[in-house]
């Protein structure tokens, strides 16, 4: 039986069986591993599908055609980056320093086969020399405010890629913070999961 929260994310989007059974084993592995590692909020093990998996893959349609390498910086338990691996033909890159946050995403991929690979570092390490090239997008979730997120991005949107980064109830402040350092092009989408969220599609953005 599908239970509600699940069909939180089958009412928005079509799923594959292949796709669908992938994230029930992720989302199995992450409810295991939550009991010893602080991988997602403690009052959100119960709404997984609802709060973190739909919230995943409401990026689905802001992809622009012909994606195929996208960045996770600082993806923590996978989300959005692993589960866009699950739901879609892209390779992913996930970058993470925390070890144990590390070793649940490698035993994730490990047992989804998600076309994932982890990058264990820190943002602040990310240059020209040590980024991935080639990447199409990048997102984060809950990682910093738009100003330090868009200096960790910076190296793959100077180089073509876009931006879809979640932000909450304090994206209009964070912005007006922002744009005293960067000229930002930026599209705003409604989130579908949080009333007060939105997405923010950067399309440029160019420090000042």
């Amino acid at each position: 039986m599908v239970d509600a929260n699940k069909n939180a994310l089958l009412s928005h989007y079509h799923v594959s069986r292949e796709s669908l059974k992938a994230l029930d084993t992720y989302v199995g592995l992450l409810t295991f591993w939550q009991r010893r590692v602080n991988l997602i909020g403690p009052s959100t093990v119960d709404q997984i599908w609802s709060r973190h998996i739909l919230d995943a893959a409401q990026l689905l349609p802001l992809l622009p055609a012909g994606t195929s390498r996208i960045a996770d910086l600082g993806t923590g338990a996978g989300i959005p980056g692993l589960i866009l691996a699950l739901l879609g033909p892209y390779d992913v890159y996930l970058y993470e320093s925390n070890g144990k946050k590390v070793a649940f995403l490698r035993e994730a991929i490990r047992v989804t086969g998600a076309r994932a690979t982890v990058m264990q570092m820190r943002l602040e390490a990310l240059t020209a020399a040590t980024a991935l090239p080639d990447v199409d997008v990048v997102v984060s979730r809950a990682l910093a405010p738009l100003d330090r997120l868009l200096s960790y991005a910076s190296v793959f949107l100077g180089r073509g890629a876009i931006g879809l980064f979640h932000k909450g109830q304090d994206v209009d402040s964070e912005l007006t913070e922002a744009t005293k350092y960067w000229r930002i092009n930026l599209i705003k989408h409604l989130s579908v999961t949080d009333s007060r969220g939105v997405i923010l599609e950067v399309r440029e953005a160019v420090r000042v």
